[in-house]
């Protein structure tokens, strides 16, 4: 045991392989761990995981003033059809507002797709006597016998969550209010989600939807929040709960628990976050995020330093997206979410063959349990780790600092029989085949917050994160003709170590119809002040402590869909700023800037510009947020070996070095070699160079140049 050092904030990221824990001590010192996941009970391995890290630094564990979270229950929830059971409440007429959706279909040459069923059934979607008009008006009152009528029928079914989503109730909350009274009052310890305080704004569909996600995930996110924190104090671990929004945010688990939507996305959210603040210490702009863990790979995209955030969302659909292109396929969920593209291809995603003959990666993965087959706990199919493995790019004895045993042995006859055999293949050839599919899955993600968005993915550089993050990077980065890839820090444990750079934060939104030249700015300001109180309300601390930045939902007059913007200017991003026609005409040219570099064109004069939605963002700084101390290079010297390493047809088997980050050193070395060290694995090319950087970051330069059209050999 190390010297007493204090510590008042750790951080924990569920993955479907790995946990991650994270702490950074009062001086700056990094200490991680990896944890294979509990699925039977994912706490016990976040208490051990922290448990063990407090122990090594002499810290007491009742010391631990915050333990920062992220998760996948939300997601899951939704991904595996184990939500509560869910009613809705809706106004007559507006019944199948789920089933009809948007008119889109995200597979344009495939006549038999189905859509995934609606997460409230038919039987279960009740028609209410009301009706309020877009300004407010009471066209019909609310039938409270109606109401009734529906929770005596919910409460008979057995259902734990009811969903109110009422037309216009945004101009006008007193049905939905009144409704959500009646419903408290007859079905005792049901979860009731309103519209009215999940999504006040337009977009009948989108509001419905993301209400019903509120309400479906609401008692399994209940539930698990409340068991990890009873859990955690029995473990005598101390402090309070905070969890990671899909916003990038944190928030105290209690308000968690009230809108259980915001974490949907949280897991892939904390990575992003730790991205931001690397870019901003490496004096990084633009940056391509990719996150490859045990299950998923994520992308995301950092620009000019700023984190972008989707304007429309979707879940449970093939791959988790904001691209208006591609959707159709999910369940929209418009809650402030990072841009987050996330497909199913990671180290534990399965290799198949279909009826063709075909190879395949994924959306199966093998998880936490039993996992990867050369981890030899009981899996025989083939998995991306599996493929790393038998190419040498992974080390072929144990993982994670010898925690995970690895039998090589096991990976080689899983390719060969299930896959190699049946393709008539070598085993090393069939494995890069998997290595290579398993990329083009990541570089749908990555083209999804990219060249869908209207961005050069050669504009910006790719940092990779992790588990399996820094074996992919080269090659994908080859792809799409980045020219720079970075290996953070801890790239392997990145989602942990976001969560202890993360503010807390709380996103609000208004509505706001109105042009914005005729706009009345003194009911603008007054929406503010009002959005300014909740969101400090759940935000606590000083008010002075927290900063608050507009923003506003635009549109050209007559679309059907809107682009987030700030609002700039003199006073724009304060609490108590003034908006003068200066600011709006500024708002208007950073929406029609947008608008051209997302969708390729702008109406600029042709159509006037509407503000739809008023948005408020605020953020405090926690005080327990440490910078990372100087990089000791003796710290990671690591290992001093060789092995066998293929890299491709063209290449072939080399014989390559591995060494530990502390061993590469500021100047420019070539490549092939292998960084590995306790959190993940980097593969460096032949036809590659890397080095560290001051603060420990390894940074690959690629010997490519750039083509003449933008990623035309991407592939995917």
């Amino acid at each position: 045991m190390s010297d007493s050092n204090p510590v008042t904030r750790a951080a924990a990221d569920i993955g479907g392989t790995f946990t991650d824990v994270a702490v950074l001590t009062p001086d700056g010192r990094l200490a991680t761990r990896k944890l294979p996941s509990t699925p039977a009970n994912y706490a016990d391995a976040v208490i051990a995981g922290v448990g063990s890290l407090l122990e090594e630094l002499g810290s007491p564990p009742g010391a631990l003033e915050e333990l920062l979270h992220g998760c996948t229950v939300a997601t899951n929830a939704i991904l595996e059809g184990k939500g509560a059971p869910t009613a809705l409440l809706t106004t007559r007429g507006f019944r199948d507002v789920l089933e009809l959706r948007r008119v889109r279909v995200p597979e344009l040459y495939e006549p038999l797709y189905e859509r995934p069923p609606p997460l409230v059934p038919r039987q279960l979607r009740f028609e209410i006597g009301e009706r309020t008009g877009p300004r407010g008006e009471v066209l019909h009152p609310l039938d409270e016998t109606g109401v009734r009528v529906a929770a005596e029928r919910i409460r008979a079914a057995g259902i734990e969550a009811v969903a109110v989503c009422y037309l216009h109730s945004f101009a006008n909350p007193a049905h939905e209010r009144r409704t959500g009274e009646i419903l408290r009052e007859m079905l005792p310890g049901a979860f009731v989600s309103l519209s009215v305080d999940v999504l006040p704004q337009k977009l009948e569909y989108e509001r419905t939807s993301t209400t019903v996600i509120n309400a479906y995930v609401g008692p399994p996110v209940e539930r698990y929040v409340r068991s990890m924190v009873s859990q955690v104090e029995g473990a005598g671990i101390g402090g309070r709960l905070m969890v990671m929004q899909s916003s990038g945010g944190i928030l105290d688990a209690g308000a968690v628990v009230a809108n259980p939507a915001r974490i949907v996305e949280c897991g892939p959210a904390a990575g992003v976050i730790g991205a931001q603040h690397f870019a901003a210490r490496a004096g990084f702009d633009n940056l391509i995020t990719l996150d490859m863990g045990g299950t998923t790979a994520k992308a995301s995209l950092i620009e000019r330093g700023r984190v972008l955030f989707a304007d429309e969302y979707e879940v449970g659909g093939g791959m988790s997206s904001r691209s208006a292109l591609m959707g159709g396929g999910g369940y929209a969920l418009k809650l402030p979410v990072i841009d987050i593209s996330e497909v199913g291809a990671g180290g534990g995603s399965i290799a198949w063959l279909d009826k063709a003959g075909s190879l395949k990666v994924g959306p199966e993965s093998a998880g936490a349990v039993p996992g990867p087959a050369c981890y030899d706990t009981g899996n025989d199919e083939p998995t991306v780790t599996d493929a790393n493995v038998v190419l040498g790019y992974l080390n072929p004895e144990a993982l994670a600092g010898g925690t995970v045993p690895v039998r090589a042995e096991r990976a080689q006859a899983a390719i060969a029989s299930r896959l190699a055999e049946p393709l008539g293949r070598g085993v090393v050839e069939t494995a890069f085949g998997v290595h290579t599919v398993a990329n083009a899955n990541m570089m749908k993600a990555v083209k999804a917050v990219t060249t869908y968005r209207g961005r050069d993915p050669r504009d910006f550089t790719l940092v990779a994160f992790g588990g399996s993050g820094g074996v992919h990077a080269v090659d994908l980065a080859r792809v799409l003709q980045v020219e720079r890839v970075v290996l953070p820090v801890a790239a392997g444990v990145f989602s942990a170590l976001g969560l202890l750079f993360s503010n807390l934060e709380m996103n609000e939104t208004a509505p706001f119809l109105h042009l914005a030249a005729d706009a009345p700015l003194g009911e603008a300001e007054r929406e503010y002040a009002a959005l300014a109180e909740r969101i400090a309300a759940v935000v606590g601390g000083p008010r002075e402590d927290i900063r608050f930045s507009r923003q506003a939902d635009c549109r050209f007059a007559g679309q059907a869909y809107e682009l987030t913007v700030p609002f700039g200017g003199p006073g724009a991003d304060a609490a108590n700023g003034r908006l003068d026609a200066r600011v709006v005409a500024d708002l208007c040219e950073r929406f029609e800037a947008e608008h051209l570099a997302r969708y390729g064109h702008a109406f600029s004069g042709e159509f006037p510009v509407e503000i739809v939605n008023l948005r408020l963002v605020g953020t405090r700084r926690p005080a327990g947020i440490v910078e990372p101390a100087p990089f000791d290079p003796a710290s990671r010297a690591g290992p001093d070996a060789r092995r066998a390493v293929y890299f491709g047809p063209a290449v072939g088997l080399i014989d390559t070095p591995v060494i530990g980050r502390g061993r590469l050193g500021g100047k420019l070395r070539p490549g092939p070699f292998v960084i590995e060290e306790y959190e993940g694995t980097c593969v460096v090319p032949p036809d590659c160079t890397a080095r560290l950087d001051r603060l420990g970051n390894v940074i690959i330069e690629l010997q490519a140049t750039r083509a003449a059209s933008p990623a035309s050999e991407s592939a995917g």
